[in-house]
């Protein structure tokens, strides 16, 4: 047990050391963060199947909110559990991707987005989490960063971790950056010092089709994504077979499957 413990020490030290050599991007001090709704904030990210939601300071790794789900989840303890304790549940051979698809994310931000648009993107990837029983289960791991301080410093972060293990076992160990407010999205981006794994062309879908993709993953039927983007429940009904079809997938669970893995969802 106590070598079991020291090697997931090491791997968690392995995704904050990504953290720590780029000091230079985050908050020099505690944030404030600003009066919001964390329910509605989760509302904006997948959630198909078991999940739980943290918010966590980088400045010093403090938890925040974190919801009552964990304990459902992990053989955690809410009122005694740190971010380090979160880190040590991922699968040891998942650990090197989890801090290279964070590097990723850091260097896709400086050089193609712009640090000064952090908060408008949601950062996803997938990976083996340990839960209550003692098995590994894919999880996807979504990530908004909620505020900054005056010098554009990353200040507290919100975490969504969702148990897929339901609509997937298989991980393609790609990144994807979704924007919100109107940015645009970059998904299925290799992750650095990765091996890059050879996929059949993936399909593009219009933005109507990713509308539609989006709401049927909220449990939403065709009548109510009808009613929601104004049309007729039977063109949802088309939109929905076209999208099957697109996708070469034989249900909307393979459907949302593909789409929870690259991101796009």
């Amino acid at each position: 047990m106590a070598s079991e413990t020291k090697v997931q020490k090491s791997s968690g030290d392995m995704l904050t050391s990504v953290w720590d050599q780029r000091n230079a991007l985050f908050a020099k001090n505690k944030t404030e963060l600003a009066k919001l709704q964390v329910d509605e904030m989760v509302s904006r990210v997948f959630s198909n199947g078991p999940h739980y939601h943290y918010i966590f300071d980088l400045f010093d790794l403090e938890l925040l909110y974190v919801s009552p789900q964990v304990e459902q989840i992990h053989d955690l303890n809410i009122a005694t559990m740190t971010f380090q304790d979160v880190l040590a549940l991922i699968h040891p051979d998942d650990m090197a991707f989890v801090a290279n698809a964070e590097s990723t994310a850091i260097r896709v931000m400086q050089q193609r987005v712009g640090m000064d648009k952090i908060t408008d993107y949601k950062f996803s990837y997938c990976f083996r989490f340990r839960v209550k029983t003692g098995e590994y289960r894919l999880f996807n791991h979504q990530s908004i960063v909620l505020n900054t301080d005056d010098e554009g410093g990353i200040g507290k972060a919100l975490n969504v971790h969702t148990d897929i293990s339901h609509l997937t076992t298989e991980n393609n160990y790609r990144l994807s950056l979704i924007g919100m407010n109107g940015e645009p999205s970059y998904l299925n981006i290799d992750v650095d010092n990765h091996p890059q794994k050879v996929d059949r062309d993936k399909p593009v879908f219009t933005e109507r089709e990713i509308s539609v993709i989006q709401l049927v993953s909220k449990g939403l039927t065709s009548a109510q994504i009808g009613e929601a983007l104004s049309l007729s429940e039977y063109t949802i009904k088309n939109h929905r077979k076209r999208i099957l079809k697109k996708a070469g997938c034989q249900n909307m669970s393979q459907l949302l499957a593909s789409c929870a893995i690259e991101g796009l969802i």
